[in-house]
């Protein structure tokens, strides 16, 4: 019966209406509706379930920790297994990275860890102005929307949105117009009437806003360019980060140690909520309390992100094992994109997808694919990308099987569409 969730439930859901199946069971790369139909998963849950569904490695420790009679909710308190975390997460992502960062936990999901960036953006400069890029996404409440570019999600504020700019992303200009030729111009002239900002925050690949991905030259150049100008560099690796690009962080290939980073769906590992802000320790000028919120120490979320670090990132086999399936997704989408002229490989890592030229075939590829039993989302301003979001878990039987269902529903949909036109 679904009757309770047409009644009942608001008119905001939105995925259930592409994919309408009552989900009941989850493993690995699987979800299984109460109807017993078996799809496979290249969602994650939006980026959330980077090592799969009910990961054993993941489920074990938990299980074990709720059966102990341990501290589920404890606000910011001390706690063995926020303990815990702090530990492996220095000892096995910042050490060797040679990150300094300190750590708060802002809030239990990722427009909390933007929200409390931005703030301590302005805080720490004593600067109100944010930049942000075309086709940013950053987060559905205030301080995220007024930095988020999608038109349909800032009308849902209902009040206007300020104390923000966009600027053009990588590429936005097609290369006719020089990378940040207007930011340092207003930036150098004190005519312009443009304040100096607090901060600029950025998405190494814009996950809602068309699979985007920055070349590593643009964003070694924007964090010159903030360098130079003394204006913090904020980068959102909410959806990019955890691995999902091949590297914990997404912005490792560039070589780039943003002010500022914004963590949260896999940092987890198991679809708990958990979020973190990571900044210089010279910006961590909060005073006790400034920014606080109930949900900030989750306590079977530091158990199960523990175990998701211990487990894949303590060596670099598994890093290599996410290497080959990037390269095996890349030439599967390689393979889709050929088979439609004009369409083109977006994105990044396991992050990635394919642009249509006619923008309502991504949808149509999206429905077809769901009916064949895979669960895919589109992406971009007009839903013109095909987006692809498989565990970094996944095998690479599964992700053949997967991009096979995909190649037949391109061609299912794209042959429908022709067949249409010539009638």
């Amino acid at each position: 019966m679904t009757d309770i969730f047409e009644t009942l439930e608001s008119e905001v859901r939105s995925y259930c209406r592409s994919w309408p199946a009552v989900f009941e069971r989850a493993h690995g790369s699987s979800l299984t509706s109460e109807d017993g139909r078996t799809y496979l998963d290249f969602f994650s849950g939006a980026g959330a379930l980077n090592y799969g569904h009910n990961n054993p490695a993941l489920l074990q420790p938990l299980l074990e920790y709720l059966a102990s009679g341990a501290v589920v909710h404890s606000l910011d308190m001390k706690t063995p297994a926020k303990r815990k975390f702090l530990q492996t997460f220095q000892d096995v992502i910042l050490k060797p990275r040679n990150l300094d960062y300190k750590v708060m936990f802002p809030g239990p999901t990722g427009t909390n860890s933007v929200e409390a960036a931005l703030k301590l953006a302005r805080k720490a400069t004593g600067r109100q102005h944010i930049l942000s890029f075309t086709n940013a996404f950053h987060g559905m409440t205030l301080g995220s929307l007024s930095v988020t570019g999608n038109s349909m999600k800032r009308q849902g504020a209902g009040i206007p949105l300020t104390n923000s700019s966009k600027i053009p992303y990588d590429d936005y200009f097609d290369g006719e117009t020089a990378d940040f030729l207007w930011l340092e111009r207003v930036l150098e002239d004190s005519g312009s009437g443009v304040d100096k900002p607090a901060a600029v925050i950025v998405e190494t690949v814009q996950g809602e806003g068309g699979l985007n991905a920055a070349r590593a030259e643009w964003l070694r150049g924007l964090s010159d360019l903030c360098t130079r100008y003394e204006i913090l560099l904020i980068v959102d690796d909410v959806q990019a980060g955890c691995g999902r690009t091949g590297t914990f962080f997404s912005f490792e290939e560039a070589g780039i140690t943003p002010d500022i980073v914004c963590l949260s769906k896999s940092i987890s590992g198991y679809g708990l909520p958990l979020a973190l802000t990571l900044f210089r320790p010279e910006l961590d000028i909060w005073s006790p309390g400034e920014h606080n919120g109930t949900f900030r120490g989750h306590n079977p979320a530091f158990v199960t992100g523990t175990a998701a670090l211990e487990t894949y990132w303590r060596d670099g086999a598994f890093q290599k094992q996410v290497g080959a399936r990037i390269v095996q997704l890349h030439e599967g989408l390689g393979r889709i994109a050929a088979s439609v002229e004009g369409a083109k490989v977006r994105g990044r890592g396991l992050l990635a997808g394919v642009i249509f030229p006619d923008a309502e075939s991504a949808g149509k590829i999206a429905a077809e694919a769901y009916e064949h039993g895979l669960l895919v989302e589109t992406s971009g301003p007009e839903s013109e990308v095909i987006k692809l979001m498989p565990a970094l878990t996944i095998s690479a039987e599964d992700l053949d099987r997967g991009l096979d269902i995909l190649t037949e529903a391109t061609r299912a949909a794209t042959e429908a569409r022709e067949l249409a036109g010539a009638l």
